[in-house]
């Protein structure tokens, strides 16, 4: 299994091992699907800040890009 995080496979194993234990087997796929639709918004949230960031950005181009035009059009006059 190789080493995930600096901890070996027998530790892994160990760590599944006690989590089966402590949960049981009827509560683990009832975390893991609370863990994924936690992923998944974690993961939508951020797209959103991206895709609003690049929205931003793309408007103070077109601003600072006006800005330069008008600056241009009265150094020619």
């Amino acid at each position: 299994m190789g080493h995930l995080l600096f901890i070996s496979g027998q530790e892994i194993f160990i760590v599944m091992i006690v989590v089966l234990l402590l949960f049981g087997a009827k509560k683990i796929p009832e975390i893991a699907k609370g863990l994924g639709k936690g992923m998944r918004e974690f993961r939508k949230a951020t797209d959103d800040i991206k895709r609003e960031i690049n929205d931003q950005s793309r408007e103070i181009k077109q601003d600072i890009n006006k800005f330069k035009d008008d600056l241009t059009k009265e150094n020619e006059d």
